[in-house]
């Protein structure tokens, strides 16, 4: 495991030569993924910094590499049973709907939201917008094909969403699979439905910035299993931020493993497994 003095070294030589900043990055586990670089990479800390110093391509790979990019179709079934039944039918009456998935990743959270919003007849009249820091995760759910046997749980959870109301163990909805997407078992695929794939604007963004790169206000912003890796500064004036991105009562979806310290003084109210902009 690194140094702190060398994982500064590190955060301070990518900060010089690029727009990246790392320094509010939990340092256990960025010091991890540094050192599984170097061992990918076949390199020393010496040569790793000599590469950052020279090489601006070599950074923008790294970054990817760094990044975790680890989600699913309606990963977590229980948040996406309440998302269903708890949060999207208060927005039913809404004239438009505006939704961020802020840390999108390879795009299966963008898909199992757009499943849901076609189920309860609103799709059409919400806007999706997602970003990422790494382009190449934004590319791979731009194109919505998925490895069929590494996700096979994926149907396991739409049924456990799509098909099943836990509120109301006597209802159970016959949906296809091929109402959402493909499955192609000779490529090993699942193929996202094209009619999924549109209306999403997708652009690369760096939450440490703590910017509105859409600058337009939200109705819910998801991110997911994400401010995990930021330590507790930056989360929480990553929730500033998104309090003032939202509308008054707009929702905040986080991970099932993340949460609000003192909410209320960040201006939230929490509602089960979401917050509600005060």
């Amino acid at each position: 495991m690194l140094s702190t003095k060398d994982l500064n070294i590190f955060i301070e030589t990518i900060k010089d030569n690029s727009s990246y900043d790392f320094s509010d990055y939990s340092e256990k586990s960025f010091a991890r993924r540094i050192d599984k670089i170097m061992k990918d990479y076949g390199l020393n800390f010496t040569q790793l910094i000599r590469n950052i110093k020279s090489n601006s391509n070599f950074i923008e790979q790294i970054v990817k590499d760094i990044t975790v990019n680890t989600t699913e179709l309606f990963r977590d079934t229980e948040v996406w049973q309440a998302v269903k039944y708890r949060l999207l039918p208060k927005l039913k009456n809404n004239e438009q709907i505006n939704i961020w998935h802020a840390g999108c990743s390879t795009g299966q959270e963008i898909y199992s939201l757009k499943i849901l919003l076609n189920e309860l007849g609103i799709l059409e009249k919400t806007n999706i917008y997602a970003s990422d820091i790494n382009e190449d995760v934004i590319e791979k759910s731009n194109i919505g094909i998925y490895p069929l046997s590494f996700n096979i749980e994926y149907l396991e959870n739409f049924d456990q969403v799509v098909r099943k109301n836990p509120y109301n163990f006597d209802q159970y909805l016959d949906i296809p699979y091929s109402k959402y997407f493909k499955i192609d078992k000779e490529n090993d695929s699942i193929i996202m439905n094209n009619f999924l794939k549109k209306n999403i604007t997708y652009k690369k963004h760096d939450l440490v910035t703590k910017t509105n790169i859409f600058d337009i206000q939200f109705d819910i912003i998801f991110c997911r299993n994400v401010l995990i890796y930021f330590n507790t500064k930056l989360q929480r004036e990553l929730f500033y931020t998104f309090n003032g991105c939202l509308h008054r009562k707009g929702f905040l979806v986080l991970g099932a493993s993340e949460s609000i310290v003192n909410e209320k003084e960040i201006g939230y109210v929490r509602h089960g497994n979401f917050y509600i902009k005060k």
